[in-house]
């Protein structure tokens, strides 16, 4: 069973799934993205997992040249753990995916365990005045999406990632994802301490019930045994319950208005600070201690901020 003595906060700010036009408090310039990963650092977060966004219309993007600024600001600002995306957006290619870590070499990045469905048009009904042409397009696009992540795709990713000395965040969507994540351990090509994100109510991935949860925990048991840390994802409203059952169980946990961009029933939140303070109160109240930056390093096995490329 995996086991931690403190809990690892991690906070996704923006993110590829969310647009502009569902919250003013979404971070879309450098500037608004730094100053948000710096505040959720300062209010518990010990990693934050960054994406980009053109400044001009809020579009998500993997160019280097915009992720550049942010990554100088937060690394001048604070001493968390920056996690870069190997996900970019569903719609992108896997080289367009790869070239921040490729140019970065954070001492960490995510990486989705599998291709899958990857249902965002639902929330057309829910948001129904969007801004920007390419907003609409990107929800209404993903009824005939499958984000694709191939075995070939993530092998790629893993030797990559080991020849910079970059490990992974694993997104895991779905049981099959597990599975996949036990394939690359068996041959070789994953070595512990395993960071398994499990990832909860995406349509076209597991759901958001406690019993999903209880399935994702049982299989990550049985496939990796005290091999890896656990961590929660809860997509939308499910982000802060599954966190806090997560964490009773002893798991790390993930916010951020990347997953979710509310703090309470219809009540947006202002920042991905709010939601960490939120997360962290529940920790605390749960008798448990909140990880440092240093202490998730040595938790994860990270090669440290000094050997980056940013």
């Amino acid at each position: 069973m995996a086991t931690r003595t403190k809990a690892i906060i991690t906070c996704a700010p923006t993110g590829a799934i969310h647009t502009p036009s569902m919250s003013p408090h979404l971070p879309v310039t450098a500037e608004q993205i730094a100053r948000a990963a710096i505040d959720a650092a300062e209010a518990g977060a010990a990693i934050v997992h960054l994406h980009a966004r053109d400044p001009r219309d809020g579009r998500p993007s993997q160019d280097p040249d915009l992720f550049r600024p942010f990554l100088k600001a937060i690394r001048a600002e604070s001493d968390a753990i920056v996690n870069i995306t190997t996900g970019g957006s569903p719609h992108m290619t896997v080289p367009e995916r790869m070239r921040p870590v490729t140019e970065f070499q954070p001492e960490l990045a995510s990486l989705n365990m599998g291709s899958m469905n990857f249902g965002l048009f639902p929330m057309l009904e829910r948001f129904p005045n969007l801004e920007h042409a390419w907003e609409r397009e990107h929800l209404e696009n993903s009824r005939n999406l499958v984000f694709k992540n191939t075995f070939a795709d993530i092998e790629g990713i893993l030797r990559l990632g080991q020849a910079q000395g970059t490990r992974f965040e694993f997104e895991c969507y779905d049981i099959s994802h597990l599975h996949n994540l036990a394939h690359f351990v068996d041959r070789g090509l994953v070595q512990g301490p395993v960071f398994v994100q499990s990832v909860f109510g995406i349509l076209g991935g597991i759901g958001g019930h406690p019993e999903d949860l209880m399935h994702m925990r049982r299989t990550a048991d049985r496939l990796l045994g005290s091999n890896y840390q656990w961590s929660i994802l809860g997509a939308g409203r499910n982000q802060l319950p599954l966190a806090t059952m997560g964490a009773a169980m002893g798991s790390h946990v993930r916010v951020g208005l990347e997953d979710s961009l509310w703090i309470g029933p219809g009540q947006l939140a202002t920042s991905s600070a709010e939601q960490v303070r939120r997360i962290r109160t529940v920790l605390e109240a749960l008798n448990v201690d909140v990880a440092t930056p240093d202490e998730a390093r040595s938790m994860l096995g990270l090669k440290g901020a000094a050997n980056v490329a940013f």
